[in-house]
Formats: structure tokens, C-alpha cells, sequence
């Protein structure tokens, strides 16, 4: 018998996907390894195990892209021939807003993708195993396209992420973001709400609704802001516990969204509304829409109607001109506002922004020195905040172990994933188990963690 020829073994297809960034960023990885997978190919855990690398990156600042940049050259070690990865390819914002720089000062990266691009993954790295090795610059962004695809969430099975919407209008003159995802492009809300349902009945009974802006979602694409209509919608779904709203600016509070979360019990009394600022002179020069006082104004309406609300915000410190009347004046506001979680960033200078041309500029030892007094605020705050929560008692959904072992640690609805603090929850019952959401009642806080005992 004549042996037979031997076959060429296939081409492996095991791809690693780092993200980087933001949770709007983690759902556009999710959809890029969902639309990888449906097209044959194998998510690994590992870098050296995989013969595609894909860095999704952040670009929004400076230490975004440094960070992105060092991701990408870390994955580019585990490149043949040190390695087993045929390609490296980089995705989202920095390739959007950097692609030829990339081309020239990245070597190790194959290809680019932009942001409105995701949904051609699986299609480019079949062009680059074929041969086609020809440099492609990102399309226009503000594409909806790749999120019509039933995903699976890369967080804990307790919790998924929607995005509701792409890009941005509102042109702060400090935020890349515009030019990097486009206008803001509302989804449909039928897309949306078969989303929510899909997601549900996958087991995830927390839903996130995140976009740039949620309080402007269906402006325009339906004329009107649907946020309240869509929240409400979403809360008629039978699986769902819990419904978060995140990123929210205040002209985006309206009754209408005010008395869905107060009259809505699957609705987490917990809003994020970043203001940037608390001198009118510095939101004016921000392009911000919103002044100190109508803040104030919104956030004492929310504290009326729903008296036990989380309330988030992100601020800014050193934006050009910002003098120490001014900053005086942010912190005024802060103090008064009494913010239960807060995030603060340096301004950064960002190509392309109309604040990159503004000066003068803070000099950065002083704007490293008001960044310290904000946090320093917001500690005491916080730490009365969660001391006021002592004794009550709220429902936790336990999500993982302390490294000793001890402790569960969980959230809950006043726990934002990632970015708040954690509860260590002590239980009295040896039936508990990751997964389950127990009755709490809060012993012990600080501004950064809180604990917890199980109650019957």
C-alpha cells in the first residue's frame, strides 16, 4: 500500500485580546471576541498561547497611551519567532487617533483598527494569515454595528454592561472623545431592550447602562431624551434585580428621570454625574453646559426624592487659567455637595482638543498639589458617608474571597464595579456561597471599604 501524503496541519487560531480603558472599551472587546469566536477561532488566557494578539486601547490621555503603548510592546515579545503569535494587531481609540504614527513607530504592530472597525476582526486577521499585509487607516468612527451581537461578557456573571450609545456631542474643549468615536449615535431602543433580555436570561441580573452621555440618550435619534422611558422598559424584564445608570451629565437629570429612579425598585438609587468643575469661569472655559448652581439644583433634587442615593462624579484640577480662586471654589462646591464617590484627573493637554491652544497652563507641581487637596476632601467626605450607612442593612451580591480566605467581598446597589469601594461581609451562615446575594447589615467603614455581617 502506497502511504499517503501527510496533510498540513490547520492553522492554529487561538487569540488573546487585552482591553484597556473604560467599561464602554470592555464591551467592544466583548463583541470583537464574540464575533472572533463565531468565526472559528479560540479565546486563550495566556499571551504565549495565542497565534493573534489584539491590544483594544484607550487613548483619552496622556497616561492612557503610555499605558496602551507599553501593553502593546509587552504582547510583542510573544511574537514568532521568540514567541508563537503570527500577529499583533491594535484596536479602538489610540489606533483611531494614531494610526500612522503607530505604522511608524511600532513595527511589531501588523495591523490597526479603528473605532467604528470592530466588527471586521475575524475578517483581517484571515487578510493578514493569507498574505495581505498592506496598512489600512481606521474608517470615520460612530459605527453601531458590532454591537448587534449577542455577547458574552468578559465580567462576573453577576453583571453586564450595555452600551446604549456611541460618541459624543458635547465637545468639551478638554476631550478627544469626539474626534476619536464621532457624534453621539443613539442604539435603537428595541436593540437595547433585546439586549437586556438576552442578557438576563444568560444570568446577568445586574444590568449597566453606559454610554458618553446616558442622559442624552434619544436626542438624536428620536427627537426627545428616552433615558427615563428606556430604564423604565428595561425594569419590566422578569430576570432582572438591578438596573445601574452611569455617566450621566447633570442637564441630563430631568423629573422625568428623577421620579423613575425614586418610583422604580429594581432601579439603584445610585447616579454618575461628572461635573469637572465648581467655578463657573472654568466650566465656561471648558465648554461645559452646566454652572455651579444648577448643579447644586440637581443634585438637591435627587437628594429630595430619593434620600438614600449614591451619588458619583469626576472632577478636573489644573485646566488651563484655572487660578486658586477658582479652585477654591471646586472645592467649595465639593464640600458642599457631599459626592459619596469621587474621581479626579490632572488636565491633560490632547492634540486636536480646543484646550490644547489655551494658556497658561498650571504648572504641574500645582496642579499635582490641588489634585491632592481634592482626594484629601473627598477621604473626609466619603469617610462620613460611609459612616452614616453604619447599622443599615442592604442587600449584597457576594462576587469573590479575600486572599486570606475570611471574607466575601461584594457590593451593593451603592457599589459601582471597578471604580467603588468594596463590602467585606463576614457570614453567619454556612451555606453561603459566591454568587448568592445576602441580606448585610453594615458594621464596620472607612472611605474606602466597608464590612459587613450576614443577617437572617
Amino acid at each position: 500500500m502506497i502511504p499517503s501524503s501527510p496533510q498540513p496541519d490547520p492553522v492554529s487560531r487561538q487569540f488573546y485580546l487585552l482591553s484597556l480603558g473604560c467599561a464602554k472599551n470592555m464591551v467592544d472587546a466583548e463583541c470583537m471576541s464574540q464575533i472572533l469566536k463565531d468565526s472559528g477561532w479560540t479565546a486563550v488566557p495566556e499571551p504565549g498561547q495565542a497565534d493573534a494578539l489584539i491590544v483594544n486601547t484607550c487613548g483619552f490621555i496622556a497616561s492612557a497611551k503610555q499605558e496602551a503603548i507599553e501593553a502593546i510592546l509587552r504582547l510583542a515579545d510573544h511574537k514568532q519567532p521568540a514567541g508563537q503569535a503570527r500577529r499583533l494587531v491594535v484596536t479602538g481609540c489610540l489606533s483611531q487617533r494614531y494610526a500612522d504614527e503607530i505604522h511608524q513607530a511600532l513595527p511589531e504592530v501588523d495591523a490597526v483598527l479603528g473605532t467604528a472597525d470592530y466588527g471586521r476582526i475575524a475578517d483581517l486577521l484571515e487578510r493578514l494569515d493569507a498574505g495581505c499585509s498592506d496598512w489600512v487607516k481606521p474608517g470615520p468612527p460612530g459605527s453601531l454595528e458590532h454591537l448587534n451581537i449577542k455577547r458574552q461578557p468578559a465580567t462576573p456573571a453577576s453583571y453586564a454592561y450595555i452600551k446604549i450609545a456611541e460618541g459624543c456631542s458635547n465637545h468639551c474643549a478638554y476631550c478627544a472623545i469626539p474626534g476619536i468615536r464621532g457624534p453621539f449615535c443613539s442604539r435603537t431602543f428595541e436593540a437595547i431592550l433585546a439586549e437586556a433580555e438576552q442578557l438576563t436570561a444568560a444570568g446577568y441580573a445586574e444590568l449597566i447602562l453606559i454610554a458618553q452621555d446616558c442622559g442624552r440618550y434619544g436626542l438624536d435619534r428620536y427627537g426627545r431624551r428616552r433615558l427615563p422611558e428606556l430604564a423604565r422598559a428595561i425594569c419590566r424584564i422578569p430576570g432582572l434585580r438591578l438596573l445601574r445608570i452611569l455617566y450621566t451629565y447633570s442637564d441630563g437629570v430631568s423629573d422625568e428621570l428623577i421620579d423613575a429612579m425614586a418610583s422604580e425598585p429594581k432601579i439603584a438609587h445610585y447616579l454618575d454625574m461628572p461635573i469637572q468643575h465648581g467655578s463657573d469661569a472654568v466650566l465656561a472655559r471648558m465648554n461645559r453646559h452646566d454652572r455651579a448652581e444648577e448643579i447644586r439644583a440637581v443634585v438637591a433634587r435627587l437628594r429630595r426624592a430619593i434620600p438614600d442615593i449614591i451619588l458619583r462624579t469626576t472632577v478636573m484640577v489644573g485646566f488651563p487659567g484655572e487660578t486658586e480662586k477658582e479652585f477654591q471654589e471646586l472645592l467649595a462646591l465639593l464640600e458642599a455637595l457631599r459626592f459619596e464617590r469621587l474621581g479626579c484627573f490632572i488636565f491633560s493637554p490632547e492634540e486636536g482638543t480646543a484646550a490644547y491652544a489655551l494658556r497658561p497652563r498650571v504648572h504641574h507641581q500645582t496642579a499635582k498639589r490641588r489634585y491632592r487637596h481634592v482626594m484629601e476632601l473627598q477621604e473626609q467626605v466619603a469617610s462620613r458617608a460611609a459612616g452614616s450607612r453604619l447599622g443599615r442593612q442592604v442587600d449584597v451580591v457576594l462576587e469573590s474571597v479575600d486572599d486570606r480566605g475570611i471574607f466575601y467581598i461584594g457590593r451593593s446597589y451603592g457599589e459601582a464595579p471597578e471604580v467603588d469601594p468594596v463590602i467585606y461581609v463576614a457570614a453567619s451562615d454556612e451555606d453561603v456561597r459566591l454568587g448568592q446575594i445576602c441580606r448585610v447589615r453594615l458594621v464596620d467603614a472607612n472611605a474606602y471599604e466597608m464590612t459587613g455581617v450576614t443577617v437572617a
